[in-house]
């Protein structure tokens, strides 16, 4: 039932570039291959903050910052301190539901919620629109090295703040380390412009006055979106004013203009990924502002595995590490879409063709995921390199094919879910015909987790499926569930893993795991599949589970925007999501059947209350006629995937032929897609469709006939 995708894994696991208002541009650009969002992304806690989220800007505008931070600082001090005072209707309202035992650590307070999200809208669009147009001319026009010698300029000439801070912080490895870094690069380097310390293995030490003013004490009282900026807080607003103070280019006009360009830089390498992830996440600013308190944290988690480790869930966390290959294979798709006739609505996909005729793999991804997530478009690569054609489309629990393609209120009937599915994705493949005809030599389903259950949904019933509804010459699965309430009830588990902890320190703990997750980013580039994760059973378990729950909030929020039952008591407000989000939280997969769906689909003559509707809507096994012997399904099942049970297992295994199954023994969820050999199994699994072969440079070569792979 998925892992909510690689992305959404580290929406809550290693959080993602899109909310990550530290990762290094260079660094980033020159480890395309290691773990940037889908990848773990690389956090500097030490570091604030930066271009609209999804960069850091190193070097600031130094002359605006010097005339106009302190007018900001005490409007944003003023307002937040009305808010805080202030009533609101949504505070005073309360949920009849008991609040769970298990509760997530508290964020920075976010009253001016509103506001914030406003200018993350405009910080959103201008990264969209205006940074990342023009940065593909400005790498175009400037090559890499002289983008990496800006980069290292522009660090270096931010020394002074840097020692400064260590020294007020009693860090004196720091300012060891930087004023090595510094004389070294600026006596060796050319001024600053090549990173011979790097050479010398002397490590980075970022540190600013917002950090310093943490390391005395002051705990950020609120959150703030800063337009153009990005994420800050209203201690960190306040150290911008002595970054600025700190910054060489301040007092040398015109030169202090120079600072622009060098923070234009920085974010031309970032800006890709940056826009990318803002379309996968459902709400990136949500995202940003729980992590908030991780990312600045002036403290080490602690490291120590207190328990025994559970295997499954450890391996499933390694998902984190499938991504695409090369950082320009997203920038590569097309994004088109197509009107659904039931919704009236235009979806959105993305698609590879390869230039001469061959197969199209239609790739759905996990429990909530976008088309654009990192393990889509990894598959998507994979694929691609091996002569296919891709197709991705967003998961039926997705806002986006919610919102645009679903004809349900809410996702989780699977007839209704599947139906809608095939609608889409026949639709896609008229308008691919029309477009590029004699491009499509076939036609391949590959899904991933809940992709997975309902591309053998639309294999059991294709023989059912009335036209013009495609038809499709190959069914991959990858780690399907078989029975989505027991897969739900295992996640629901998951959530409540923390409840094993002793009440007395349980926040203690659940706060460190989440320390840990942040302390890890920071040093995620050389990170590999094979590394040991410190986490125990229980740590390895929660994060699963609360990545799995924030897919649920979207679903439930989304849901309830267009067809409000009730249920909620909190205003639905796109602006001021905060108070709704708390209470949605407390709801658990079993309650989301429960109080949501099975209500939904009441009104609409579908009674889920009775066992034969509830197992037609959530169970593989009703539709095992349809399945067994199938012989165009291939599947690739882990033993210990937790999702599913032996008796899961079994019935997959004699269901579909043993030739067409691959098995392997560990991996848990998803967690082995990083492996040649489970990758070989899914190029292979598309054996026979070929009527293209690849070549070296990455394009494609027509070829006569099939070609078995």
């Amino acid at each position: 039932m998925s892992q909510p995708h690689t992305d959404r894994m580290n929406r809550s696991f290693f959080v993602t570039t899109a909310t990550c208002p530290s990762v290094r541009s260079e660094e980033l650009a020159e480890a395309p291959g290691s773990l940037t969002p889908a990848r773990l992304t690389q956090f500097n806690g030490r570091t604030k903050g930066v271009g609209p989220v999804g960069s850091v800007i190193r070097v600031r505008p130094a002359r605006t910052i010097r005339h106009l931070l302190p007018a900001v600082a005490v409007f944003f001090l003023a307002m937040a301190s009305w808010a805080q005072s202030a009533p609101t209707e949504a505070a005073s309202r309360t949920t009849n539901r008991p609040v769970e035992t298990v509760v997530l650590p508290k964020s920075i307070p976010d009253p001016l919620e509103r506001m914030n999200r406003i200018f993350w809208v405009f910080n959103r669009e201008l990264m969209t629109d205006v940074i990342k147009p023009t940065s593909r001319v400005y790498r175009f026009l400037v090559p890499k090295p002289v983008r990496t010698s800006i980069s290292n300029f522009g660090r270096n000439l931010l020394f002074p703040g840097r020692l400064l801070n260590h020294a007020l912080q009693g860090r004196w490895a720091g300012v060891g380390q930087e004023s090595t870094r510094f004389f070294g690069n600026t006596l060796l380097g050319a001024g600053g412009l090549f990173d011979v310390a790097a050479d010398w293995k002397v490590p980075k030490s970022d540190a600013d006055f917002g950090q310093t003013l943490g390391h005395w004490g002051w705990r950020p009282d609120f959150y703030l979106m800063l337009p153009i900026l990005g994420p800050s807080n209203d201690r960190d607003v306040l150290g911008l004013i002595g970054d600025a103070a700190a910054n060489p280019l301040t007092y040398f006009s015109p030169y202090s203009y120079g600072s622009y360009g060098i923070s234009y830089n920085s974010l031309a390498g970032t800006v890709d990924e940056y826009v990318r992830r803002s379309q996968t996440e459902t709400d990136p600013y949500a995202t940003l502002q729980l992590t908030a308190p991780y990312l600045r944290e002036d403290g080490k988690a602690n490291f120590q595995v207190t328990g025994p480790q559970d295997a499954a869930s450890l391996e499933t966390l390694r998902m984190i590490f499938f991504t695409f290959k090369n950082p320009n294979f997203p920038n590569r798709g097309t994004t088109r879409s197509v009107r659904i006739p039931a919704t009236g609505k235009n979806l959105k996909f993305t698609f590879w063709l390869q230039r001469g005729s061959a197969p199209v793999v239609y790739i759905v991804p996990g429990l909530g995921s976008h088309r654009l997530a990192g393990p889509a478009i990894a598959l998507a690569e994979l694929v691609y390199q091996h002569g296919f054609s891709a197709v991705c489309v967003s998961s039926a629990f997705n806002a986006e094919f919610m919102e645009e393609a679903s004809t349900a209120a809410l996702p989780g009937y699977t007839p209704v879910d599947g139906h809608d599915l095939h609608v889409a994705l026949s639709e896609i493949d008229h308008q691919l015909e029309r477009d590029h005809p004699g491009q499509i030599a076939g036609r391949a389903l590959l899904g991933y987790s809940m992709g997975a259950f309902h591309s053998l949904y639309l294999a059991a019933t294709e023989a059912t499926a009335p036209a013009p509804l495609i038809h499709f010459d190959r069914f991959v699965a990858i780690n399907p569930p078989v029975r989505l309430l027991h897969a739900m009830a295992r996640l629901d588990e998951f959530y409540q893993a923390p409840l094993e902890i002793p009440n007395d320190v349980r926040a203690e703990r659940i706060h460190n795991t989440f320390a840990k997750v942040a302390n890890l980013s920071k040093a995620t580039a050389t990170a590999t599949p094979s590394d040991s994760l410190p986490f125990d059973a229980v740590e390895s378990k929660f994060l699963i589970g609360v990545a799995f729950r924030v897919v649920l909030r979207d679903v439930i929020f989304s849901g309830e925007q267009r067809h409000n039952q009730g249920v909620l008591k909190q205003p639905l407000s796109l602006f001021k999501r905060e108070p709704v989000y708390q209470e949605i939280l407390q709801f658990s997969y079993h309650d989301y059947y429960d109080r949501f769906v099975t209500p939904s689909y009441r009104e609409q003559g579908i009674d889920l209350s009775t066992p034969e509707a509830l197992a037609q809507a959530s169970d593989l096994r009703v539709y095992a006629a349809g399945l067994r012997n199938h012989p165009k399904v291939r599947l690739s099942l882990n033993r210990n995937d937790f999702l599913v049970d032996h008796e899961d297992l079994n019935w997959l295994q004699t269901t579909i032929p043993t030739e067409q199954v691959a098995l392997f023994e560990q991996g848990g969820h998803l967690g082995n897609l990083t492996q040649p050999e489970v990758q070989k199994t899914i190029v292979s699994a598309l054996e026979g469709l070929g009527a293209v072969r690849p070549n070296p440079v990455g394009g494609v070569k027509a070829s006569a006939s099939p070609k078995s792979r």
